[in-house]
């Protein structure tokens, strides 16, 4: 496989889970990397981390960002240019839920927080990335959709609905960019061990509705993801825009997890 050496590579969300992996596989092959985030002593460790496997000549940075707001989201985006001047590759993968329940006995303040954080956060990074890219000749969007885009999960609606809508915004954004050379694809994966959900994989009714429901039994990692992303903002991939690469064991072949015990609790 083609390395990234000389490309520059923005991952919001970078400082943990399948963020910090993708920049540390990114940085590996030689891309200049620069990890986004809301703490800024988790994205020093993860800097810190991701320096042990960069290649030679690889360098990266931190920049502190909430990608719900939009100056973050310019600042974070010169930043990630300035070691070569344009901007490669974009993961936008920030997002998360703070929304969990009924429809009926929702909080409207946390559903719209979660479609803020996960729909426009992603808006707001292509909004701004794609002018740099176009500017250096094209680049690679990758955005970040989950099983939960098309395959309900119960009491789950707000995350299900903004994950949806992540979809729907690549595909419209991979329509307006490609002439200008600019690919645009999602990942969709899903339960992977990382630290926002070790509640699920530890064990327990809501990780074994997930194996009911795949046809590959296991729990995902890390570099499971790494390796999609990696496909789709390589040179491996300059023909694919507009699509959505599921990693999942197969689950969406089949019906999504039922979360109905953590609400229950």
């Amino acid at each position: 496989m083609p390395g990234m050496e000389g490309m520059a590579a923005l991952v919001t969300g970078g400082g943990s889970g399948i963020g910090l992996g993708c920049a540390r596989r990114f940085a590996s092959d030689g891309a200049h990397v620069t990890i986004a985030g809301r703490t800024e002593t988790r994205l020093a460790d993860a800097v810190a981390d991701i320096e042990k496997s960069a290649a030679p000549g690889a360098t990266v940075r931190y920049v502190v960002c909430d990608v719900t707001d939009e100056d973050d989201v310019v600042r974070s985006v010169a930043a990630a240019a300035e070691p070569t001047g344009k901007l490669d590759v974009l993961f936008a993968c920030a997002g998360g839920s703070l929304h969990g329940g009924p429809i009926a006995a929702s909080d409207a303040a946390a559903w719209r927080a979660t479609v803020d954080l996960n729909l426009v956060g992603t808006f707001l990074c292509i909004k701004h990335a794609a002018p740099v890219m176009q500017r250096g000749g094209g680049g690679s969007i990758i955005g970040m959709s989950s099983i939960a885009g098309h395959t309900t999960h119960r009491f789950m609606s707000a995350y299900c609905a903004s994950k949806a809508g992540i979809e729907m915004l690549v595909k419209c954004a991979a329509d307006e960019l490609g002439e200008h050379n600019i690919r645009v694809n999602a990942v969709q994966p899903g339960i992977v061990d990382t630290e926002l959900m070790s509640f699920i994989t530890a064990g327990g009714p809501i990780l074994e509705s997930y194996f009911s429901n795949m046809p590959v039994s296991r729990i995902g990692t890390v570099d499971d993801i790494a390796a999609a992303v990696r496909y789709l903002a390589g040179p491996e991939s300059t023909w694919v825009t507009g699509q959505m690469l599921g990693i999942d064991g197969g689950h969406q072949l089949r019906a999504g997890p039922d979360y109905g015990s953590v609400m229950d609790g």
